[in-house]
């Protein structure tokens, strides 16, 4: 019998675990305090362990049951998995070309969205011919000033695609409020945010979809991976053939005939009773994860709201490091009415303070403290967005600030108490520094 080999290798895995993830010391100014990483024990090894043992591989039972509870944590009907956020944002834009929609994208059609943010939002939005339109964000928020979303509507306008920046929610009940005045179609980037809420209620809900990544400096982690969201069934639908090669059956992995009616379709000029297994109504992709990589977010999902709780802690407390140092720099504010699940922590040097964003991220990075930047600034000006057609509201002057000044520092749950005690002392030499002798600290 297998069953007590089995049970051996995980309570070894379980050793092994102890043995060489255990925590480790914390040496200030050696060791890195990461912007954010992998949280596990040995509940995610045992369950990846035992995923393989099964050897199911492609994305199967772990995969079914995942996808039920993710839809349940955040409030939506379905969640389809997916091998990244990015692929998530990729299936989500696509399913809203689908003809076998009422109201179908079409190349051409405009889509509101923010240039300040990471490169995969926007880029499905190009990739399927449409055309983005940019509006400038708030600095307190680095979110989308609404007033421009609103102006930002025009004949060609279909659709508004954004992204809640680094956890924090953009004001949903007055984009909304444009999206259902003048009936466009909502995608959430919930990628950053998992946990977050606004009004009380979770973001990823308020979106025709939204999506979500799992790469491990997000809130839970399957290594690579990613997630699409939505209660519209008709979408759920289409979303799954995009993701499995465009198939138009809707069999899981492993199984047939799920309709009943296999071989009794007749679509398009294909024979009449053509497999349904093998008819194809979209032009699709595969990217499904593998089941192991769920069995690891299943356990990861348990954590979640730990995990949650740990975010807002670390930002309320790097909140407090840089309080007293407002004259140089300007700390986020949460959106009115949210709840952040914070990714990060952003900070943006103030115009006239007597150091660069560039001089204070060297001094954090050259004692191990790792900073990132708002992800690609602003992505006009990013090489891969020369020539691309496109439409601008206004300015994008807010946006420029942050690509120039804003860096943010990790709030992840992994942050231990030695670390940010570090770092806080490190954040003070700096800015005492400054005060006296009005320039950067070397």
């Amino acid at each position: 019998m297998w069953e007590p080999l089995h049970a051996e290798i995980l309570d070894k895995v379980r050793d092994y675990v102890a043995a060489r993830h255990g925590p480790k010391p914390f040496l200030p100014g050696s060791s890195r305090v990461p912007y954010a990483g992998r949280v596990f024990d040995e509940a995610e090894v045992v369950a990846a362990v035992s995923s393989v043992l099964d050897f199911w591989l492609t994305l199967g039972p772990q995969g079914d049951a995942f996808e039920r509870e993710l839809a349940k944590y955040v409030g939506t009907r379905n969640a389809l998995l997916v091998n990244s956020g990015s692929s998530a944002n990729l299936v989500a834009f696509a399913t809203l070309t689908s003809n076998q929609l009422d109201r179908p994208l079409k190349p051409g059609d405009e889509v509101i969205t923010v240039a300040a943010g990471f490169p995969t939002t926007v880029a499905p939005i190009v990739q399927h011919g449409c055309v983005p339109v940019f509006v400038d964000v708030r600095l307190d928020t680095a979110n989308a000033i609404v007033d421009r979303v609103a102006a930002a509507v025009g004949p060609k306008t279909r659709a508004v695609m954004m992204a809640h920046t680094l956890g924090n929610p953009f004001e949903l009940d007055a984009v909304m409020d444009v999206v259902r005045r003048h009936d466009l179609y909502l995608v959430e980037d919930n990628c950053d945010a998992l946990g977050s809420t606004y009004g009380g209620v979770r973001t990823g809900t308020f979106g025709h979809l939204a999506t979500q990544s799992f790469y491990p400096p997000h809130h839970l982690t399957m290594g690579e991976g990613g997630a699409v969201l939505t209660s519209d069934g008709r979408l759920k639908r289409i979303a799954e053939s995009f993701r499995d090669w465009g198939r138009d059956c809707w069999c899981p992995s492993g199984k047939d005939n799920t309709c009943n009616k296999r071989f009794g379709w007749k679509l398009g000029t294909l024979p009449e009773g053509y497999d349904h297994k093998y008819v194809y109504s979209h032009l699709g992709y595969n990217l499904k994860p593998l089941d192991v990589q769920a069995a690891i977010g299943r356990e990861q999902l348990k954590k979640v709201d730990g995990f949650t709780a740990a975010r807002k802690a670390n930002h309320a407390r790097v909140r407090a490091m840089l309080k007293p140092y407002e004259e140089f720099v300007a700390l986020p504010e949460a959106t009115p009415g949210s709840e952040p699940s914070w990714f990060g922590f952003l900070a943006t040097v103030r115009d006239g303070s007597p150091f660069s964003r560039r001089e204070i991220v060297q001094y954090l990075e050259a004692r191990q403290i790792q900073t990132r930047q708002l992800f690609a600034g602003n992505l006009l000006r990013q090489p891969a967005f020369e020539g691309v057609e496109h439409r601008v509201v206004g300015d994008l002057a807010n946006t420029d600030k942050l690509m120039a000044d804003a860096f943010f520092l990790g709030v992840y749950p992994g942050l231990t108490g030695p670390m940010l005690d570090y770092l806080g002392t490190v954040l003070d030499d700096f800015f005492v520094a400054v005060r006296r002798t009005g320039r950067a600290a070397a």
